[in-house]
């Protein structure tokens, strides 16, 4: 309410033709538009062996797409703003959300889903970090986190999900809903990653979600050989594809380019995301940090 809320700032000064888009696609599934990116595998394998023969540093390929991810992010801030209620706001962290098997050897015990913040001076160490110790705190030997105990608790009562979704969906619209409620659903992010390829599956274009406010949507799927030619010779080359889900509300194409041309680079040489940025964006009157994560 009053352009604030726990999770942002409200952005008054941008062009008429941007603030009149809610208007015209009032919801997020009305905005949504569809890309697919082939990363380069083979560049992104030989740099995960080489981390693991010359520094002994573990990293998985998700961990190189999310720390992309937040790096580009804080070389266009412009791609961490969300719209709610038809206006314009400053997402106030850096956040993913992705959802895990409680065991990945057993998928009837069923998922979890896993939010975490970045700070915007994170490496991929950090940011692997930061995984590692969010999917271990989500494992099976874990007790119920906070959603699943929500979720349980409104189920108990016939009609009572139906009430409590529809009052926390009008709060959410002015601004009033719960902090603390933002911090645990995973509707509350910046992006939502799935990695498809863990379970056989291609790469998807997901939906975004209407609740909550998740701008971009990325769906790693299994690897593809693609016949290229370099030097002359024709050869088949392995790719990551990726099914990219976005809003186009957010911001202008021109930003969404510059965001896009930033995570492509930085897959093709991870390298890059091992020394903090030397320079970081904020939106106007919204910069945050996050503690540097404690390795377990």
């Amino acid at each position: 309410m009053f352009g604030r809320r726990p999770d942002g700032r409200r952005i008054d000064d941008i062009d008429p033709v941007m603030k009149i888009t809610p208007y015209v696609m009032p919801m997020r599934c009305d905005a949504q538009v569809f890309l697919k990116h082939r990363a380069d595998l083979e560049a992104m394998s030989r740099y995960i062996r080489r981390q693991k023969k010359e520094k002994n540093e573990q990293i998985s390929f998700m961990q190189i797409v999310v720390a992309a991810y937040v790096r580009a992010i804080a070389r266009n801030p412009e791609i961490n703003r969300f719209i709610m209620n038809k206006q314009l706001f400053a997402r106030n962290n850096c956040s993913a959300a992705f959802t895990i098997l409680k065991d990945p050897a057993d998928a009837d015990k069923g998922e979890a889903v896993v939010k975490i913040k970045f700070d915007l001076t994170d490496t991929i160490y950090d940011v692997r970090d930061r995984m590692n110790i969010a999917v271990a705190a989500n494992r099976i030997d874990q007790p119920a986190g906070f959603v699943e105990k929500l979720l349980s608790f409104l189920f108990a009562v016939p009609g009572l999900a139906t009430v409590v979704v529809s009052l926390v969906r009008f709060l959410d619209r002015y601004g009033l809903a719960p902090g603390v409620l933002m911090e645990e659903l995973p509707f509350y992010v910046g992006m939502y990653i799935t990695n498809t390829a863990s379970i056989g599956l291609h790469d998807v274009n997901h939906h975004l979600y209407n609740w909550g406010n998740v701008g971009l949507f990325f769906g790693m799927g299994t690897p593809e050989k693609v016949a290229v030619v370099e030097d002359g010779e024709t050869r088949m080359k392995r790719y990551l594809p990726i099914g990219i889900t976005a809003d186009e509300r957010v911001c202008s194409g021109a930003h969404y380019g510059r965001f896009f041309n930033d995570m492509r680079r930085y897959l093709d040489h991870p390298e890059l995301l091992e020394a903090p940025p030397e320079k970081i964006r904020f939106d106007k009157a919204c910069e945050y940090h996050e503690d540097k994560p404690k390795k377990a």
